[in-house]
Parts: structure tokens; C-alpha cells; sequence
């Protein structure tokens, strides 16, 4: 009797195989469903405990002393900002923007307190300008290790009423540019198995706003952007890039919502942000978002039905944009200013800001 070769005797596997009899398979499926479920448990429980751990203790703070870090819309605003903290924990700077006097304002005040930085005129709207610009950096300065996609646009207007090049511009540079700068840096960061790219999105990235169609989109955009890139680097096996993601409410003093007529939540200080910006950078935080108590909220947004979520967000925000917004200024060409990183030996004095949150 040939039973060596038979494949199943009596609805159970044969000698010469490990397949599972097609009665068993269903029964096996949901067996290792449950398992898994039960080993998933046991991990977030775990990495549960260890985040109330060291939300308590603190989480370790990494050295970034000697780090090349490119912060985008460094030329005024939140990116100044993140850029003179940069400076002050020993990043070598370099800011990338195209706003001319705003980057040379910038590039004086962080060599004022004594740090190294460098400026670029760079088009973000253009990916050969990017690419032109990230190939220059790195002959010029060396290997950014910190990427900081700051920079951003919005138009302010309804969306039947915002022309078609302001819509292509508000992606352009909220959320294409962050993938040309990515393209253009991560290599580097992989073959070091180093690095940080930190996304400045917005709770306008979760949230409709009316008046913000195109903006709020560019930013839902980033937001999946960096998960899903975070997801590709865990893949990969990077255990030494990370990548941050910032999501705030409105700022004041960043040019972008200076009149938004907001009810409930305070609109945000930029100076806070740029802190809040800093502190995940330096314990590698997955995402960061202002105020910390909309983390709670949101689901919300899942389970409520639709004419409560309309209702509290009209409440919220009235009107986004009640002022016109101005128009972009026209690009440059391209170009290094200030590029000699110059070391001064007492900090510069700074004539008193218009407004409390623009101090540095």
C-alpha cells in the first residue's frame, strides 16, 4: 500500500507534507488571529507603560552639537525661530527661503549669538531648484542630518474664489517640496543610518476649515506623508532615522494667520511651538501635537455625528482669514548669501520686537 505518497489518511497530512487538511484551515486561522491579538495586547501594553514611564522621568534628550541642519522658511517666522534654538544647541544652520531680506535678517541673528549658518535663495515651488540648491549644501556645507520642512503658503481665500496657480503653489510648496527635499537628503541620512526629518504640519491637517480648502489639504497630505514614510524607514530596518511630525493650531507672528478670528483655543505663540518643535526633534517624538489635549479630541471626529463636528468647528473658527492675504513675492534666482559662517564673540542687541511672541 503506496501510503507514503498520499497527500492526507483520514483528514490529517501525510507523511511526505506539513500542508494543513482544508477542514483544519479555517479552525487554524482563527487560533492565530487570537495569538495574534494577544501578543499585540502584550506589546501596547507594554510600550503604554513605558510611555507613562518616561512621561514621568523624562524622556532622554539627544546631543545635536555638530549636526547640519536645513530648516525651510527659515527667512522669518516659526522657522527663524527653530533655527536661532538650532544654533544655540551647536547645529551648524543652513535656511533655505525666498524671501531675501527676511534670510539675511535670519543668517545675522543666528551668527549674532555666535552660531554658524548659512543662507540659500531657494524657489520651493521648483523641485530643480530644490535639487540645484540640496547638491550646492552638500558640496558647500556637508551632510544634512536634520531636515526641517517649515516652510508654507496659504492663500486664505473660498475655494471657487482662489485662482488655480495659488492652489498649485499651496501644494507646490506645503507638501511637493517635502518630497524633493526628502529625495534629496535621505540617501545620505540611510547610508549613515542618521538622521531627523521633521514635517510642520497643522491641526488643519485632521480638521476642515472653510476659507482653507486648499491649505487644509496640503497639510492632510504631509501628515500622511511622514506616517507613511516613518512605516518605509521601520521597513527598512532605520532604526537611526527618525521623523517627527508637528501639528499645531494657529500661530500668531508667522505672517499666515495674524487676524484669524478664533474662539475657545487660543491661537499659539510661535515661541512655544518653536520649543515644542525643539523637544521633539531632541527625543526623537513621533508626533507632536499643540495643544497636547486635541490628541484626546480627535477620535471624536470618528464617532460624533457630522453636524456636531460642523457645528464646533464654526464655533471654533469663525472666519480662518477675515483680512485678504498678500500676494507671494516673485522668485529669485537662486543664489548664497551670507554663506561664510562667521563666529562673533559677543551676542548681537537686538532693538525691542513689535510684538511679545516675535522675541528670540
Amino acid at each position: 500500500m503506496a501510503t507514503e505518497s498520499q497527500e492526507y489518511l483520514n483528514g490529517r497530512p501525510g507523511p511526505l507534507t506539513r500542508e494543513i487538511p482544508e477542514c483544519m484551515r479555517d479552525k487554524y486561522t482563527t487560533i492565530q488571529t487570537i495569538f495574534d491579538l494577544l501578543a499585540f495586547l502584550v506589546f501596547a501594553i507594554g510600550h503604554v507603560i513605558k510611555g507613562i514611564y518616561k512621561t514621568i522621568v523624562g524622556y532622554p534628550k539627544k546631543d545635536l552639537k555638530g549636526s547640519i541642519a536645513l530648516v525651510t522658511g527659515g527667512g522669518g517666522g516659526l522657522g527663524s525661530l527653530i533655527a536661532l534654538r538650532l544654533a544655540r544647541l551647536g547645529c551648524v544652520v543652513v535656511l533655505w527661503d525666498i524671501n531675501s531680506k527676511g534670510l539675511e535678517d535670519t543668517v545675522k541673528l543666528v551668527k549674532g549669538i555666535g552660531g554658524k549658518c548659512y543662507g540659500y535663495i531657494v524657489d520651493l515651488a521648483s523641485k530643480e531648484d530644490i535639487y540645484r540648491v540640496a547638491r550646492q549644501v552638500d558640496e558647500e556645507v556637508g551632510r544634512v542630518s536634520l531636515l526641517v520642512n517649515n516652510a508654507g503658503v496659504v492663500s486664505g481665500q473660498y475655494l471657487l474664489d482662489t485662482p488655480d496657480h495659488l492652489i498649485q503653489r499651496t501644494f507646490d510648496v506645503n507638501i511637493l517640496a517635502h518630497f524633493w527635499t526628502v529625495k534629496a537628503f535621505l540617501p545620505a541620512m540611510l547610508q549613515q543610518n542618521d538622521g531627523h526629518i521633521v514635517t510642520i504640519a497643522s491641526m488643519a491637517g485632521h480638521v476642515g476649515v472653510a476659507k482653507l480648502v486648499d491649505y487644509c489639504s496640503s497639510k492632510s497630505a504631509a501628515c500622511g506623508f511622514d506616517e507613511a514614510l516613518r512605516l518605509e524607514l521601520e521597513v527598512k530596518g532605520a532604526d537611526g532615522v527618525h521623523t517627527s511630525l508637528i501639528c499645531p493650531y494657529f500661530i500668531r507672528a508667522t505672517g499666515m494667520f495674524e487676524e484669524v478670528n478664533s474662539r475657545f483655543v487660543p491661537t499659539l505663540s510661535s515661541n512655544e511651538v518653536a520649543d515644542r518643535v525643539i523637544l521633539a526633534i531632541r527625543t526623537n517624538e513621533p508626533v507632536a501635537v499643540m495643544p497636547s489635549y486635541f490628541r484626546l479630541l480627535l477620535p471624536f471626529k470618528w464617532i460624533v455625528p457630522w453636524p456636531c463636528i460642523s457645528e464646533l468647528i464654526r464655533g471654533m473658527v469663525p472666519d480662518a482669514v477675515p483680512a485678504p492675504m498678500p500676494m507671494p513675492e516673485r522668485p529669485q534666482e537662486s543664489k548664497q548669501i551670507l554663506a561664510t559662517p562667521v563666529k562673533e564673540s559677543r551676542p548681537m542687541t537686538l532693538a525691542p520686537p513689535a510684538r511679545h511672541d516675535r522675541q528670540v
